[in-house]
């Protein structure tokens, strides 16, 4: 087919879609110049067949925008097109930083070092036709890493390479502390964090180790957008020219001695840790720290061997704020009988943690809970007298109870920052090159305690530049131990801070939104709540709003078209105190709320019954909240659902979670109502929900027990559904009202 045709036919199959016709334009116009584009000659077999097969919203979002540069990098599905990562978008990326590197090029010979995750493209979510050759299929983050290394060569800027092997992989952290120690200019990391295993991405960093912010990190994206040409040498030649060299083995080394030199008290390791990297790059990094620093600790040997298809995690999703990720560790800590579970992301920057309490009953600790639990074991481990000069760090959609303990305690703290771990990083740049952040606080680096974020980031040493996992786990290990030596535990612990501060519940809902009528979605959602914020969530009287947007308030000026991004943040706060936080995702398709709810302090003496029951109103009544203006936000674009089908997992996109309240569980009821076997309505639901991923089940779970306590089916029914999706019976429906 000729690129004419194949522009008509598409042309008329995007015009189905449901967008300004300035954005079909744009994609129209990005799909004629990557089909005229000899580079891309290799894509045309698998882009007729989506055509073919009448895929236009597959071949719409492929194509409707440049894959976007938001926070420091690219990130999105593997695939062909301009809203795809791939060697052209990476390569554009690439030299677009090597112009910005020469721009400030002060060393005689600029070097970057670049890491790489375990990921590997192998087309899980079946976009394309397998019988049809696939160039992408089977790329490895290393593939990606090598065509970066071999551009910042041919730019002339040496690029500093992990070692290779399992036993060579760069964890986030560790590429932050090797650029510091390297004295390099910047970094690159290939990798997607927690997303989707067809997922990949470029994180850029700058000499600090750090991820640029702005107005820095809009002349890099500026660079990066106007690049559309990258030019490469062959590694053998690179290598020969000294432009492409290993990383030290001693810099490794080095990173775990720092991370060490976090302990507090190596006085006990009576804690016994289980340990898994979800098949990441987590096992070079905790838990070498870990078994140096004395503490046993054991992996299930199913996760611990890197693969970038996270088999055995559930959904795919190796992401360890999501509770169900940390299932088979916790299992495998539960009956070894030992005392802490830890978990982290394919980079192992992100730390997920499990505990048991007295009785042996584990619990998963939301991002909230660990930080508290850190800055607590900090502050009240530092001697009294140095309290003041301490300082932790934290962003505005972290719980404010952290902030509150580390002001009691009589330490600094900042607590206002836009969301993303960079801006943590840039109050320790200004400390340690002006002795102050702002107005706000004053000191030294040895000052700084902890850097935290309600997503499970964590830094606990000065030496590194962004969230780490290991030094983290290290204090949670070491705090553990101490409170087991006292017949204690971090349960117990955490329960005597809320006891003295006040049980804070925090609730975190995301709506994911695919394609380029999603990304217009979100941007139309915040719009409208920003234009005309909403009287009331649920039946409760909205009192103030927070536009973080405001260059009269808390950030000050907008500097640029990135920090106008970055703070697209809007705080609704409610009569009682409670606070709610809408924002777009700066790295993902969806749009996150943030609820937090706190409750009056019961005292040091009060009773742990009363706090088990302030705890339970208080996260029901966050609950809410958080599905009310979810509920408000989808009503805004138009969308209505019943109120059990936002219990939907949000791993589940929102055409999908419309798709199952209003076609699948409806169907699925009839067919129980007409008697069908359970195999064949289990064969049958199996595969309607196969689109939504590993577990899809799973997925839904939450959402049809609620269907089950709030619509009240017939008995009968409800039993079937309960066995079906594996929900605890709790009693005839009219009992669980």
């Amino acid at each position: 087919m000729s690129v004419p045709d194949f522009i008509d036919k598409t042309s008329a199959g995007f015009s189905l879609i449901e967008v300004p016709e300035t954005v079909r334009a744009k994609a129209i116009e990005n799909l004629e110049s990557w089909l005229l584009d000899g580079r891309f000659e290799d894509s045309f077999p698998q882009l007729d067949h989506l055509l073919q097969t009448g895929s236009y919203d597959q071949l719409f979002d492929a194509f409707f925008q440049q894959l976007p540069f938001g926070t420091s990098g690219r990130r999105g599905p593997i695939g062909f097109g301009s809203n795809r990562f791939n060697p052209f978008t990476l390569g554009t990326s690439i030299q677009g930083h090597c112009d910005f590197i020469k721009l400030r090029q002060e060393a005689a010979r600029p070097s970057v070092v670049i890491a790489y995750d375990v990921r590997i493209f192998n087309d899980l979510r079946k976009v394309y036709n397998p019988d049809i050759d696939n160039p992408l299929l089977g790329m490895y983050s290393k593939d990606f890493a090598r065509i970066a290394a071999r551009i910042y060569a041919a730019n002339g800027i040496k690029a500093w390479f992990p070692p290779g092997g399992e036993a060579g992989y760069v964890t986030t952290p560790e590429l932050s502390f090797a650029i510091r120690s390297l004295e390099a200019l910047g970094g690159l990391n290939i990798s997607a964090s927690h997303n989707h295993p067809d997922d990949n991405g470029a994180k850029i960093y700058n000499a600090a180790g750090a991820q640029e912010v702005p107005p820095l990190d809009q002349e890099l994206a500026e660079l990066v957008k106007n690049t559309t040409e990258s030019s490469s040498i062959p590694w053998e030649t690179a290598v020969r020219d000294g432009l492409i060299e290993t990383i030290p083995t001693e810099i490794h080394e080095r990173y775990i001695q720092a991370n060490l030199q976090a302990s507090i008290d190596p006085s006990s390791r009576s804690a016994r840790v289980a340990f898994t990297p979800l098949h990441g790059t987590g096992g070079s990094s905790v838990e070498p720290v870990l078994a140096q620093a004395g503490f046993k600790v054991s992996c299930p040997s199913e996760q611990a061997t890197p693969d970038g298809a996270f088999p055995t995690v559930p959904f795919r999703t190796a992401n360890p704020e999501v509770p169900e990720s940390m299932d088979l560790v916790t299992g495998f800590a539960r009956k070894g009988g030992l005392d802490l579970a830890l978990a982290t992301d394919p980079d192992a920057d992100r730390l997920g943690v499990t505990a048991p309490d007295a009785e042996n009953r584990w619990s998963f600790l939301n991002g909230n809970q660990i930080g508290l639990l850190l800055a607590a074991y900090l502050l009240d481990s530092c001697p009294a007298e140095e309290l003041h000069r301490k300082f932790c760090v934290s962003t505005t959609v972290t719980s404010s109870l952290l902030d509150r303990l580390v002001r009691q305690r009589g330490a600094q703290s900042v607590a206002q920052l836009p969301t993303g771990f960079k801006y943590i990083c840039e109050v320790l740049a200004a400390i340690e090159s002006r002795g102050r952040y702002l107005d706000k606080i004053k000191g030294t680096l040895d000052d700084f305690l902890l850097g935290t974020e309600e997503s499970h980031g964590y830094l606990v040493t000065n030496d590194i530049r962004d969230k780490d996992a290991a030094g983290a786990s290290l204090l949670l290990a070491e705090l553990s131990s101490t409170l087991k030596d006292r017949g204690s535990n971090l349960l117990a612990y955490l329960d005597e801070l809320y006891l003295e501060f006040g049980y804070t519940s925090t609730q975190h809902v995301s709506t994911v939104m695919l394609g380029a009528g999603g990304h217009l979605n979100i941007r139309a959602a915040q719009k409208s709540l920003r234009e005309k914020p909403p009287g009331q969530i649920n039946d409760q009287a909205v009192e103030g709003l927070v536009d973080y947007r405001d260059e009269e308030g808390t950030f000050g000026p907008i500097l640029c078209d990135s920090d106008r991004v970055a703070r697209n943040i809007l705080e609704f706060r409610l009569a009682d105190g409670a606070r709610l936080i809408a924002r777009p995702s700066g790295t993902e398709p969806k749009h996150k709320i943030y609820v937090e709810v706190s409750a009056p302090p019961i005292g040091t003496g009060g009773s742990l019954a009363d706090l088990q029951s302030c705890k339970a109103e208080t996260d029901a009544l966050a609950r809410e909240l958080a599905l009310g203006l979810c509920a408000e936000l989808l009503d805004r674009i138009g969308i209505s659902m019943p109120r059990w089908a936002l219990e939907i997992s949000d791993l589940v996109p929102l055409e999908w979670k419309r798709d199952f309240s209003q076609e699948v569980l409806p169907k699925l009821v009839s067919e129980l109502t007409a008697g069908k076997s359970a195999g064949e309505v289990e064969e049958w639901v199996d595969q309607r929900l196969e689109k939504y991923g590993a577990d899809g089940k799973l997925l839904v779970r939450d959402a049809v027990s609620a269907y089950c306590r709030q619509v009240h089916p017939d008995p009968s029914i409800l039993k079937k559904l309960e066995r079906l999706f594996a929900i605890e019976s709790s009693g005839p429906a009219e009992q669980r009202d």
